[in-house]
């Protein structure tokens, strides 16, 4: 190892994640029963604050953790123009973590494939196959994800009031095949702190890690701002929308 990596890896080492944000994580991680003795986690990483500041708050735990697991990283690219998460091999190296690329034109696949459905669905969908084919194929049994509360409160207006359906992510759940877990350390985490954490440790955000999403308002971004709104009369919105929420989370069957 050259000495300009050894500098790399000391500097990426000694980040240390806000305890605010770790003992968040770790009432999740708890209260869902998420991480089990000898677990292989697989976390998500497209390069956005959210699974970055989660890459640094699951290689922090693992070092005092009660129960002990291996963790690895993996980013798919969906061949999007302005996409390019190339730095993040480096960065997981420098953490000594596993990392797994997959590309994927799924740009291109959406506009051949898609019927009535949003991009963004679609290329979630896409997006979770190729997660669970590198579970398999690198024997991880648990894919992280690194959706926060905000994200499960637009899922859950959006589903109200455009499916009429009560849903929304949940923290802990087996896929249909029953061979891989999903869990979501921080549905007790705002995104407002994981972009302070990525700010504050100067983490390598991806400035774009979903272009196509950027590139135009999504009716994701219009409940974002309807939540936003509604929190500046009511400061106590998400903690109130987590608490109905609460039994939705907690189901385990897969999506």
């Amino acid at each position: 190892m050259t000495a300009e990596a050894t500098n790399s890896r000391k500097e990426t080492n000694i980040i240390k994640p806000p305890k605010t944000l770790m003992r968040q994580i770790g009432k999740a991680l708890m209260d869902f029963d998420m991480i089990h003795e000898g677990d292989r986690l697989l976390l998500g990483l497209s390069g956005g604050k959210d699974s970055l500041s989660l890459l640094h708050i699951l290689h922090h735990l693992q070092s005092y953790a009660p129960v002990k697991f291996k963790l690895g990283a993996m980013t798919v690219d969906p061949e999007i123009e302005g996409f390019d998460p190339s730095h993040l091999k480096s960065y997981t190296a420098a953490l000594g973590i596993p990392y797994f690329y997959e590309q994927q034109p799924i740009a291109k696949q959406a506009e051949e494939q898609m019927k009535n459905d949003s991009f963004c669905s679609f290329c979630s969908r896409m997006k979770r196959g190729i997660m669970y084919s590198t579970c398999r194929r690198e024997g991880y049994n648990v894919l992280v994800l690194a959706q926060h509360l905000d994200d499960l409160a637009e899922s859950f207006m959006m589903s109200a009031f455009r499916g009429g359906q009560l849903r929304t992510m949940k923290a802990n759940y087996t896929n249909k095949e029953g061979d891989v877990r999903i869990i979501r350390p921080m549905v007790y985490v705002r995104e407002r702190q994981t972009a302070d954490f990525a700010r504050e440790a100067g983490l390598p955000v991806v400035p774009d890690s979903c272009p196509a999403c950027f590139a135009m308002p999504t009716e994701r971004e219009h409940m974002k701002q309807l939540l936003a709104q509604e929190e500046k009369h009511n400061k106590g919105l998400f903690k109130s929308l987590l608490t109905a929420m609460q039994p939705l989370i907690q189901v385990d069957s897969a999506d």
